[in-house]
């Protein structure tokens, strides 16, 4: 199918949003007025700019406040043929009418219908048509069916319905009746995800809409059954969002393509991506270190048990292992901290999983490799972390030369358990979308709770078989001055089949965790005494789901100035993150940070 674009997903000038959408693939746009109007350039000029850049104009809007207001009739069908000759100069011949949120509007669908009637026909003389839309704040028309019946009650030609996702699936109006429309009247569909949210609807459609995948609609069913009802006009995104129009407009342009592609193949419409192959875990995780930080990641790790088993034959990259646990520190990489610079998975087929990740917009990283070296493909996450798809047997292992030691036990580390990356503000949902997609792997929660510095989402993602775990987290606001130190924290966290034995076993200090802590956990969940002292004396932290699973963790502190390493035991079907104990932690962060054993010793508190 066709793909579109509405200008007001995108940030910058009218040339800036066109040259984005056309970089990233879309066929065509819909032209927002404000757009047109702040353009120094003429109707026929935008038209010829499009045609350059291979892009149709598919629809022009909106037109406001025209059904059911007789006293403006005159003045609207007026203005009405104003904007016909804006579109006859533009080359579109579909206008978006909203339903009225007028508050001079009636409440009578037989006027509206005959109100609408007239513009058809004026529209129809022009060789153009109108597509009626159900705002879904309207002041009398609000739902799909509604604007259907009057639109069926009208009964011309030239009007049909526009459906946009947003306003019919925000209003949670049944949606199966959208298949019985007659064939050829839905003129137009438009399409936005959101987060399910309690508040003022026009509030949620204006800053909170996401393109699909990245909320919480069922698009794929409402999609399938406009098709079913006969509709042939393009995929269009419509998303009011104040995060998308302040973003680079190219970036959110790809962002938005990648959302449609996946659409389609979910629905199994349009062009079929390579399927997600099966993930057997992570391979590797990849630090980016300088000196004082590889140092210092380097005694963390030792400390965790791990072993220094091999030296890169090219390049400054060191391997450390433990149990199924690959811990890579790149030199090469510099960065102001230490940076997890990279994941690797293990694919069952990675040329399928390198094309997957570039049919949905994520070409694989030009690299350089030596004659005996692994040639492994590499993608770019919104994030910046590499994505690397590894075959199974581990062959790039013969990359690195062995420095005469065997990885063993260590602290009963087996494999990783998840990956946790702080995003930046404004990628969040972007990245989430990216690693879902690319990856293949299914939304496992979303939560939110209030943190020393502010409230924080987080948002997990896994494989089928939970070999592959991911947790994006996201700070909800973008902070000022007053912030940690550490600027998005990035951790990975190793499991193990027995906590307090690898607490024992562990040679480096843990993050220490206030007592305060132990005493509520005692309360809350009616732990018995011994264990209460058995999780206090090893500073680790428990979590229980409703199902009765329960989680153990324990934390290293900050090391190399932006990462921590994590050591979690799952019993139980426990499926979660344990976020309820993430502010614990940032506290306890902090804290360690500044050498404060309580809350009345001094020192930089700004530090």
């Amino acid at each position: 199918m066709r793909r579109s674009i509405a200008t007001v997903c995108l940030s910058g000038t009218l040339d800036d949003k066109l040259a984005a959408a056309a970089a990233a693939g879309f066929d065509g746009i819909e032209l927002f007025e404000n757009d047109l109007v702040v353009s120094p350039w003429s109707p026929a000029e935008v038209r010829s700019r499009c045609a350059d850049l291979g892009l149709t104009i598919d629809l022009y809007q909106p037109f406001r406040d025209f059904e059911a207001v007789p006293a403006r009739l005159d003045a609207n069908l007026a203005r009405a043929s104003r904007k016909f000759d804006v579109m006859a100069g533009l080359g579109v011949d579909l206008m978006l009418v909203c339903s009225s949120v007028s508050p001079d509007a009636v409440d009578d669908d037989g006027l509206a219908a005959s109100h609408l009637r007239l513009l058809a026909t004026r529209a129809a003389d022009r060789g153009m048509r109108i597509a009626y839309e159900a705002l879904a704040w309207g002041r009398h028309v609000s739902t799909w069916d509604h604007s259907w019946r009057i639109v069926r009650q009208a009964d011309h030609p030239a009007l049909g319905l526009c459906l946009d996702s947003f306003h019919v699936l925000s209003r949670s109006t049944p949606v199966d009746g959208i298949a019985d429309i007659t064939p050829g009247r839905i003129f137009f569909l438009q399409l936005a995800d959101a987060p399910r949210m309690r508040m003022d609807v026009l509030q949620w459609s204006r800053h909170h809409r996401l393109f699909p995948g990245q909320g919480s609609f069922d698009l794929p069913g409402f999609v399938g059954r406009v098709l079913d009802a006969g509709y042939t006009g393009p995929l269009s995104l419509e998303v009011f969002n104040d995060v998308f129009r302040q973003a680079d407009p190219d970036r959110t342009a790809v962002d938005a393509m990648r959302s449609l592609v996946a659409l389609e193949d979910l629905m199994g419409r349009g062009e079929r991506l390579p399927a997600a192959p099966d993930l057997a875990g992570y391979a590797f995780t990849e630090f980016g270190v300088d000196g004082p930080a590889g140092s210092d990641l380097a005694k963390a790790l030792a400390g965790l048990g791990f072993t220094l088993v091999g030296q890169h034959r090219s390049k400054p990259v060191q391997l450390w292992e433990e149990g199924g646990c690959r811990v890579v520190l790149n030199s090469a990489v510099v960065r102001p901290h230490a940076t997890l610079s990279a994941v690797a998975v293990t694919s069952d087929d990675p040329r399928r999983s390198t094309a997957r990740a570039a049919a949905l917009k994520a070409p694989a990283l030009p690299r350089e490799h030596g004659p005996r070296e692994a040639d492994l493909t590499a993608v770019a996450a919104p994030d910046g972390t590499s994505v690397f798809f590894t075959s199974r047997g581990d062959a790039w292992r013969d990359d690195f030369l062995s420095t005469g030691d065997s990885a063993g036990d260590g602290a009963g580390l087996l494999a990783v358990d998840h990956v946790g990356l702080t995003q930046p503000f404004d990628h969040f949902d972007e990245a989430g979308l990216f690693y879902r997609g690319v990856l293949g792997l299914d939304r496992v929660t979303t939560e939110e709770y209030a943190a020393p510095f502010g409230l924080m989402r987080s948002r997990a993602y896994a494989d089928a078989a939970r070999r592959v775990r991911l947790a994006l987290t996201v700070a909800l606001l973008r902070r000022g001055e007053w912030a940690p130190a550490v600027a998005e924290p990035q951790h990975v966290a190793f499991a193990t089949r027995d906590i307090f034995a690898t607490a024992a076993a562990i040679g480096t200090p843990m993050l220490p965790v206030p007592d305060n802590y132990y005493d509520d956990l005692a309360a809350r969940f009616a732990l018995t005494d011994d264990l209460v002292d058995r999780l206090r004396r090893h500073g680790i932290l428990y979590d229980r789901d409703a199902s009765g699973g329960e989680l153990f963790q324990l934390y290293t502190p900050i090391h190399g100035g932006r990462v921590f390493f994590e050591v979690v035991q799952r019993r139980g079907g426990y499926d979660g993150f344990g976020d309820a104990n993430a502010p614990v932690r940032m506290a306890a962060h902090r804290h360690n940070r500044l050498d404060l054993p309580h809350p009345g010793a001094g020192g930089n508190r700004r530090r």
